[in-house]
């Protein structure tokens, strides 16, 4: 807590939303503010007075236009609840301690009443025509029935909704009017509007939403800086905080907070492995996290890392590296390997094959290496890329190991069905594809992982021949010594946690299977199928992951706006996913309580206009002060690399500096962002603009000629086209742009 002449100063969770759409000027004069009000909150220039008919809100000086309003908990602890114009009314604030949470709540409601008025439906306008006399009664229009009509005042308030919006909560009648109360409401309040509004019974939004957030003792109403302390009350205390809202337009600490709700699912004890699933901003990353720190937690103490927490790629892992050392500092990073599973299988491969330095390529270059096979080898009747597919989705993915192997191989998602003949040629093209391989000095990523899933597979196959010998010797601990070596033959992990199930492979899953022992608390995944962009279709319990009873489901975003969200939803239309274990998955009940500007949709005639349009859009947020923010809170992804250079070469020429994210990031320090759709996966932006959605570009050309001749891989890879946009989508925080040249994606027909 960070104190400045012996004062104490915070601020509040819904404060700091406001601060966000505060002009520039405004946010360096909230700075200044601070720091004098640390300093003495009674010099004179602060015209800090206490407001009329209220002992504890107070009003301060920011600048002469802007007051904060501080709720004084005693004489050197304060706490900003918001900041205003100082023309705004302030006499219909309501600010106590919630007696369900004992957290502080602060709610002003003229601009929540202002909020629900604004999507009342309109009247129809009238006419000069004579008036019709009024219908009889039982003709006439029913009133549309309260949404919360089926609940006590006292119940909602035992489900923690905030007692002075109770009587607004009555009134409501729409969807939308439900949602612009949210939007200013406490949290708590929110979650618990929304799940009964998609149809919970009253004791399962006790039990789930409100009961992990209750306060453990008895709520004292009056006792306002105890309240301060409780978890239900989010705070900020820091300058660095401050600084990183006001410059940044962002809060740190929401890449790594917890909302209490979901606290339940860090904590609790699995029989097995368990499986978090949620739309895009919901929360998983951070649930991963903090089960990462509570597994940490319950560790004897030691120097080794027993905890594994990997993801898909090296960017997201860079990122969860930063975010837990962010959480947990030092301390738990030592006890924590934090590594990608490509990198992850390629080490188990060098440790077994320590001479071995082939080349590992990637699926195109794979890709290449088959087509250049088949022309030498005269085969017309196999497709390169479904040659491909099937080599690393099956073969591959499934750690075949013999042709009879391959013969019984289940191929679900695969479309297309081969009979015996074909599976025996198949077979027989793929050993001639790895003995090419092997020949080159090359290897593909799929092989590493195949690689890398056999010798866990067996590693773990003589750990448990150990400890049945083990069980018959009397428990001797001299037989666990590895063959060859006076080490120790255990498991490489107790615990693992894995970001962004979704995309691993079958090969991966069976290498982390066999990396842990089969026991409590030993799998831990989060993902979401709807964002799953490349060709990695598994069924856990098919690899020996069973997580059924072991689900869970987040829907509540705290970073997409309801607008963009909606369009994100759009964008997926129909189509159905999985769940990782082979049963359908959707979006049901996935809401944001955020709200803000509708997405910008921008057609143009050709792509150099189209560049010409991104850049005076960035040029016209440049030249407005209240709009304006750091270019790298500025995304621009586009479907091609040639894309990208093109459109990054024109920002140049308009000056404005484009920073390509590569493999390992953006390649400087500020800058538009800019570069393909799969690049921005995981990663987020205050402002998104998505370039190039034009037909035959999103999706490719070379898709929709799939159509006829392959009608399943064209239903997969259409799909996937969906998933890709969605991602892309869902990068956007506060405001979305969508440019295209010709004619629009066919995904963005559903798009007001």
């Amino acid at each position: 807590m960070t104190r400045t002449g012996g004062v104490t100063l915070r601020l509040l969770d819904k404060a700091d939303k406001e601060i966000l759409r505060l002009p520039r000027t405004v946010k360096g004069a909230l700075f200044d503010f601070q720091h004098k009000f640390k300093e003495n909150p009674r010099t004179p220039g602060l015209k800090l007075k206490q407001l009329k008919g209220d002992s504890r809100i107070w009003s301060a000086r920011i600048n002469d236009e802007y007051r904060a309003l501080l709720l004084k908990l005693a004489e050197d602890d304060w706490l900003i609840v918001s900041v205003k114009h100082r023309k705004e009314v302030y006499d219909r604030l309501a600010y106590g301690i919630n007696t369900v949470t004992g957290g502080i709540e602060y709610v002003d409601l003229q601009v929540v009443e202002d909020s629900v008025l604004r999507r009342i439906p309109p009247q129809q306008p009238s006419t000069a025509t004579p008036a019709v006399p009024a219908p009889p009664a039982e003709a006439r229009p029913l009133a549309p029935e309260p949404l919360f009509a089926a609940w006590t005042d006292g119940q909602l308030m035992e489900l923690g909704v905030a007692e002075p919006l109770v009587p607004v909560i009555r009134s409501l009648t729409t969807d939308e009017q439900l949602l612009g109360l949210i939007e200013y409401a406490p949290q708590l309040t929110g979650e618990v509007l929304l799940a009964l509004y998609d149809g919970k019974p009253f004791e399962e939004v006790r039990d789930e939403v409100t009961a992990p957030v209750a306060a453990p003792e008895p709520v004292d109403t009056e006792d306002f800086q105890t309240a301060a302390e409780r978890p239900a009350t989010v705070v900020t205390t820091s300058d660095d905080a401050l600084r990183e809202a006001l410059e940044a337009g962002d809060f740190g600490r929401w890449k790594v907070f917890l909302h209490p709700a979901q606290s339940k699912l860090v904590e609790r004890r699995y029989s097995g492995p368990a499986r978090v699933g949620g739309g895009p901003g919901t929360g998983k990353t951070i649930v991963a996290l903090h089960r990462v720190r509570h597994l940490v937690s319950q560790l004897p103490p030691g120097h080794n890392k027993p905890v594994l927490l990997t993801t898909y790629n090296k960017n997201l892992a860079a990122d969860l590296r930063s975010r837990l050392l962010e959480l947990g500092g030092e301390q738990l990073l030592s006890r924590v390997e934090v590594s990608h599973v490509d990198q992850l299988a390629l080490r188990v491969v060098r440790e077994a094959e320590p001479g071995s330095r082939k080349q590992t390529i990637d699926d195109s270059q794979a890709v290449r290496e088959w087509r250049a096979m088949l022309d030498e080898l005269g085969e017309s009747g196999w497709d390169a890329e479904f040659l491909h597919d099937e080599w690393t989705q099956v073969i591959l993915g499934q750690a075949v190991g013999t042709r009879t192997d391959y013969f019984r191989a289940r191929r679900a998602g695969r479309g297309k069905n081969i009979g015996r003949a074909d599976r025996a040629a198949i077979w027989q093209l793929a050993e001639r594809f790895t003995q090419r391989l092997d020949r080159l000095g090359r290897q593909t990523w799929d092989q590493v992982a195949e690689r890398a899933a056999r010798l866990e597979i067996g590693r773990e196959q003589r750990i448990r021949a150990i400890e049945r010998q083990r069980e018959e010797a009397s428990g001797l601990d001299n037989i666990h010594l590895q063959d060859g070596s006076g080490g120790w033959l255990r498991y490489r992990y107790r615990h693992i946690v894995v970001d962004e199930a979704q995309d691993l492979r079958p090969a991966h899953w069976k290498m982390l299977r066999a990396m842990t022992a089969r026991d409590s608390d030993d799998l831990f995944l989060v993902g979401d199928t709807h964002q799953r962009i490349y060709k990695n279709q598994v069924t856990l319990g098919s690899l020996g992951i069973n997580i059924r009873g072991r689900s869970a489901k987040l829907s509540l975003s705290y970073r997409t706006t309801r607008q963009i969200l909606r369009s994100a939803l759009e964008v997926l239309g129909e189509e159905t996913y999985d769940d990782l274990d082979g049963n359908s998955e959707t979006l049901a009940g996935y809401r944001s309580v955020l709200s803000g500007s509708a997405p910008g949709m921008h057609p143009c005639t050709d792509w150099q206009t189209e560049r010409e349009a991104i850049a005076a859009r960035i040029l016209a947020w440049d030249a407005h002060p209240d709009e304006r923010i750091a270019h790298e809170q500025i995304a621009i992804c586009v479907p091609t690399n040639l894309m990208a250079r093109e459109l990054g070469n024109t920002l140049g020429e308009h000056g404005i500096r484009a920073l390509e994210i590569g493999a390992d990031g953006a390649r400087g320090e500020s800058g538009v962002h800019i570069g393909t759709m799969f690049r921005f996966k995981g990663l987020e932006y205050q402002r998104m603009i998505i370039a190039g959605v034009s037909d035959g570009l999103v999706p490719r050309e070379q898709v929709n000629q799939l159509r006829q001749v392959d009608p399943a891989r064209y239903r997969r890879e259409l799909q996937r086209a969906r998933s890709l946009l969605f991602v892309a989508v869902t990068r956007a925080r506060d405001s979305l742009d969508i440019f295209w040249h010709g004619a629009p994606s066919p995904f963005l027909h559903r798009l007001p």
